[in-house]
């Protein structure tokens, strides 16, 4: 199977663990940033500690762009503040959860959430991904312009109606 990916982006993600305040639960934990890069440092590995939470490197991930996303890709830049997709699967072990998927689609961003358990955040896209976005968009987009399909009348077979009545 060809791969259509066209561009990559490799990123590190920040979550963090915050105290939870339930007694269910003991701590919360959400992706807050999306760093440009590969950082050098081990995942998991505890940037920040404060007094009840903690930020983490939960690891490095590869943003994908397609040809075939850029009106998504478009859309999300258009908005006030366009957002990555971050998405953590839980793990039955220590770190409770592993990084599955960065994106700048929303659409697949939702679709990661279709798996159930997955921790699905968005976070703010940091200006040299916008950038490095935007130019994709620039050197691949082509508008699709929008066909309106044409219904066909059903047909309709007066013999069999007239079998089924008895005639």
């Amino acid at each position: 199977m060809r791969s259509t990916v066209l561009a990559s982006i490799p990123v590190g993600v920040v979550v963090e663990r915050r105290k939870a305040s339930s007694i269910w639960v003991e701590f919360l934990w959400r992706p807050v940033s999306v760093l440009i890069g590969t950082p050098s440092a081990e995942p998991w590995t505890p940037l920040d500690i404060a007094e009840e939470r903690v930020l983490f490197y939960a690891g490095e991930a590869v943003i994908e762009l397609h040809r075939t996303e850029t009106a998504y890709y478009r859309d999300n830049l258009a908005s006030a503040d366009a957002k990555l997709w971050v998405a953590l699967r839980p793990t039955a072990s220590d770190p409770p959860y592993q990084l599955a998927a960065v994106t700048a689609d929303p659409a697949e961003g939702e679709a990661l959430t279709d798996a159930g358990n997955n921790l699905v955040e968005t976070v703010s896209m940091p200006a040299d991904i916008v950038e490095i976005v935007a130019q994709f968009i620039a050197t691949h987009h082509v508008e699709q312009p929008f066909v309106k399909r044409r219904r066909q009348p059903a047909e309709f077979d007066r013999r069999k109606d007239a079998r089924e009545d008895g005639a």
